[in-house]
Order: structure tokens, then C-alpha cells, then sequence
């Protein structure tokens, strides 16, 4: 698998980055996961929007999915009448969340465009993907989303304060790209979001292979939750940045 990080600016777009979305590549198969506002314009430096196999949203706040209204104009205006009709999983409601963003009544939305589907509780097939997804701790229905493809996989954390049931998910993964949006010491709603320690002890727990830290507001110097991760995580460190590459 390849991930690409398309945006990774946490709540908002910052000025280096749009907000959640990243690509991956798994053989034949090309998935998103979240799509932030910011994030199509850079999306389509990497992917043809008519090539996606299917996009996985962790949960239906604006800078994770906002971006979907744009990727819907490309699919109804484009001049052409054989655009695919895109998978989009999401949670329950995410039709309708969509429709409402863009002014669209309810019925049909974007249903012709989109084909909505809401997470099964099993792991399912995307191509050649392995998708399982946990619920976690976040203000809207929200889901981390675990991928494995010839034998790598990576887990993505969405946005979740603490829970367990992350680490359950991320279990020796070989890549843990998770949320550290706030720091020790600062304000941190509860049932909100992680902080770098946080981060860093779910990783350690999780005995993952390597941290990807993302969804860093652009006020926060992403220094300082790296630094918080890396003083309880002793595996490989690095925070997100918009156009950045792993192989897994």
C-alpha cells in the first residue's frame, strides 16, 4: 500500500494544508479516506476522481467530509455520461448530511452520483482492500478505519478522544496515522480529541510498527504534541505533512 497525504491540517484548512484526506493505492485499488474541505483541488494531482474506488469517511464534521459537495459537481457537470457511480461508506445518515450541505433536498441527493453506504459491522472487501472500521469517542458518530492489502496494513484514527477500542484496531499495524490535535496542559473538551501523549500511548499499546501524527490545528507548532508522542512511543515518529508519501 501507498499512502498519500493530500490534507492534514486539523479542524479547519491551514496554510499549508487542506484538511483531512489522504489517498491510498493498493494494487488496483484507489481509496480516500475523508474528504476535508480543501482537499479535492490537491486530490486531483494524484487521482482522477473518475478512477476512485471508494471514499470512507470517519465521521461527518466539515473537515472530514465537506469536500464530497465539489466531488458531486465533478461527477454530475463533467462533460461527459459515463462518470462511475462512487462507493462512499460513511456513518449512519451520511446521504442525507451530504444532501443538506449542498442545498439538495433529501431525495435523491446526491444518491446518483454516490452510492451510500453505511458501515457494516463485519470487515469488508474494496477491490483488493480489507476495510474494518471501530466506533470512537468523538461529539458525532465517528470511526476509526483499519486497511490491509498483501500483508501491510494501516489504521487511521480519525478523530476519537482516548478509548481502547483504537487500540484494538490499530493492534500491529504497521503504519498508526492518528489525531493529536491538542496538548498537555491546554484546553481539551473532554470526548473530543487526543493529545500527542495520548497519541504516543495508543501507538505503544497498540505495539504498532510506526506513528503518522495528523489533524494538528494550524495555532499548534506540530513540534510540540511530536514531542509529546516520542516521549512514550519509542517506535519511528513523524507528523503529516500535505504531499507526503509512505510504503508500506
Amino acid at each position: 500500500m501507498r499512502l498519500r497525504v493530500i490534507g492534514c491540517s486539523g479542524s479547519l484548512p491551514g496554510p499549508d494544508s487542506a484538511a483531512s484526506c489522504y489517498l491510498v493505492e493498493a494494487g488496483d485499488t484507489t481509496l480516500v479516506l475523508d474528504l476535508g474541505n480543501g482537499a479535492l483541488g490537491p486530490l486531483q494531482r494524484w487521482a482522477r476522481l473518475d478512477r476512485i474506488d471508494g471514499v470512507l469517511l470517519s465521521h461527518l464534521h466539515a473537515d472530514h467530509c465537506l469536500d464530497l459537495c465539489g466531488y458531486y459537481v465533478a461527477s454530475r457537470y463533467a462533460p461527459r455520461d459515463d462518470y462511475p457511480q462512487v462507493p462512499v461508506w460513511g456513518p449512519a445518515g451520511t446521504a442525507a448530511r451530504m444532501a443538506r450541505a449542498y442545498g439538495l433536498p433529501e431525495d435523491p441527493g446526491m444518491t446518483q452520483e454516490f452510492d451510500f453506504r453505511t458501515y457494516p459491522s463485519a470487515p469488508f472487501m474494496v477491490g483488493e482492500v480489507r476495510v474494518s472500521v471501530t466506533s470512537v469517542v468523538h461529539p458525532v458518530p465517528a470511526y476509526a478505519i483499519r486497511l490491509e492489502h498483501g500483508g501491510s496494513s494501516l489504521t487511521y484514527s480519525g478523530d476519537t478522544a482516548a478509548t481502547p477500542a483504537l487500540v484494538d484496531l490499530a493492534w500491529e499495524a504497521d503504519l498508526f496515522v492518528c489525531g493529536a490535535s491538542c496538548v498537555d496542559g491546554e484546553p481539551n473538551p473532554p470526548g473530543l480529541h487526543l493529545t500527542g501523549r495520548e497519541a504516543g500511548e495508543h501507538a505503544a499499546a497498540a505495539g504498532v510498527s510506526r506513528l503518522l501524527l495528523t489533524h494538528i490545528p494550524p495555532w499548534t507548532d506540530p513540534a510540540v504534541p511530536a514531542a509529546e508522542a516520542r516521549a512514550v512511543f519509542d517506535g519511528p515518529t513523524e507528523v503529516a505533512v500535505a504531499g507526503a508519501v509512505t510504503d508500506l
